[in-house]
């Protein structure tokens, strides 16, 4: 009996773990399709004029599983860099270790016993919740609500925290023990070890796209690029590409976000058009990624840092140079330094996109990341602007996924990634790629899927 085809949509971590485990598998019958010039989706890697590297956000490669791990290894065969986290807060002009809420001590002492007495009369209050920022208000009371987590999240999503759900938060938020903080403040002691990203590494060359990169070679006789798919048939099973050709398949693997791929479905199906409206409801953020490269040595050793407040537009700004020396030109970082800054923006919050390399750089005054006069040692400037980049939690998306999904797969369409499958709690890279594994797993073995659950 001949290999059933299967075609897999996009060369990001999700559809690239599924062209590694047909190839490990010894599967024949399948390509991958990917629009761009490149691999790597999200995770992808550019070296500007200059020769700085920047990745597309602010990537650390943490794992949950011993199947991703490995597969790291053989990759990258040791060249990466292992890192501990330095992760800070900046708030009223210092600098508080994160998580935020584990180390107020740092706080002027007029905001600390604010924070304290909001989970005090959170801790007795015990209040129950149905969305994301009242979730954060029951837990963390309204200090932390109002200094840090709500300004903060509403950075990050630009979408109001009360149509967010809080079913998504498990480990990506830390939640309090007040006798903990208590003593960390009474014994002014740190306490910053909380999380799966507490270590992580880092590509020695090439940035996160270099992980990616590497899986070419094992896949290259099945993988097309510059292939952008226009429209999908299910009724007879073809793909039509932007360049007019077509192929045709037995399974589809989808990682093209979600409200995407209904748009191009081509169905007779009665039921179609009602899925594509309740898809366009799914919510996302967009992103600005602005890199500043510095003919000046780095003073401090942070990973990452959060801005909460209003004078920088950024939420997030890594000293990327401190994640691995080649990330600056000849690797010398004596003589240079790189910051990845990153700005959200979407449907419900624009961003400035004209004026948003001069508002980064006046954050970073504001922030005292650098001063007026660092300002003429910058020497490169780069912008990019990304479609895509969180998949909100939004109130009705579970119900959302549990209408469409169950449908595409009755027609042998599997969707899966950070937004084919558009759940941001598992849309890691090392969550994304077992997706595209675990999904082969399913088609060639009827394996349940761990990772992705509707």
């Amino acid at each position: 009996m001949p290999e059933a085809r299967i075609i897999i949509i996009g060369a990001g971590p999700t559809g690239l773990g599924a062209a590694w485990r047909l190839q490990e598998l010894g599967y024949g019958n399948w390509a991958i399709y990917e629009k761009n010039d490149h691999v790597g989706g999200l995770a992808t890697s550019f070296v500007d004029e200059k020769g700085f590297t920047w990745d597309v956000g602010g990537h650390v490669l943490f794992s949950h599983y011993r199947y991703f791990d490995d597969l790291v290894e053989k990759l990258l065969n040791g060249a990466y860099l292992e890192h501990l986290r330095q992760s800070w807060i900046r708030i009223f002009d210092t600098w508080v270790p994160y998580p935020f809420q584990n180390n107020i001590r740092y706080l002027p002492k007029d905001k600390l016993y604010e924070c304290l007495a909001g989970l005090i009369d959170a801790d007795r209050r015990c209040r129950p919740s149905d969305n994301f920022h009242d979730w954060m208000f029951s837990v963390f009371g309204s200090g932390i609500l109002k200094y840090f987590m709500e300004p903060y999240n509403q950075k990050v999503w630009a979408y109001p925290l009360r149509e967010m759900s809080q079913d998504w938060i498990a480990e990506r938020v830390s939640v309090v023990d007040i006798k903990r903080i208590l003593k960390n403040v009474i014994h002014e002691r740190d306490d910053t070890n909380w999380g799966p990203n507490n270590k992580f590494i880092f590509p020695l060359r090439g940035g996160t796209g270099e992980i990616f990169r590497r899986f070419v070679p094992y896949i290259k006789e099945h993988l097309f690029l510059e292939k952008g798919v226009t429209s999908i048939n299910p009724g007879n099973k073809t793909v039509r590409f932007q360049d007019g050709e077509e192929d045709c398949y037995d399974m589809l693997i989808n990682t093209m976000p979600l409200d995407l791929l209904l748009r191009r479905l081509e169905d007779g199906n009665a039921a179609l058009p009602a899925l594509q409206e309740k898809v366009s409801a799914l919510k996302h953020t967009n992103g600005i990624i602005v890199g500043l490269g510095f003919e000046q040595k780095i003073n401090n050793d942070r990973c990452w840092m959060y801005f909460p407040e209003a004078n920088n537009p950024c939420y997030r700004i890594t000293n990327f140079s401190n994640y691995s020396p080649n990330n600056v030109p000849g690797g010398d970082t004596e003589r240079y330094y790189s910051l990845m800054c990153e700005i959200s923006y979407s449907d419900y919050r624009q961003a400035d996109k004209e004026g948003i390399l001069d508002k980064t750089i006046e954050g970073l005054i504001a922030g005292g990341l650098i001063s007026g006069n660092d300002t003429g040692k910058i020497v490169t400037r780069y912008v990019r602007d990304v479609p895509y980049t969180y998949p909100v939690p939004a109130l009705g998306r579970d119900h959302i996924l549990k209408s469409v999904q169950p449908y595409l797969e009755s027609m042998d369409i599997y969707s899966r990634g950070r937004f084919g499958g558009w759940k941001y709690e598992v849309g890691n890279m090392d969550h994304s790629t077992m997706q595209g594994i675990e999904a082969v797993d399913r088609i060639l073995q009827g394996k349940t899927e761990v990772t992705y659950r509707c």
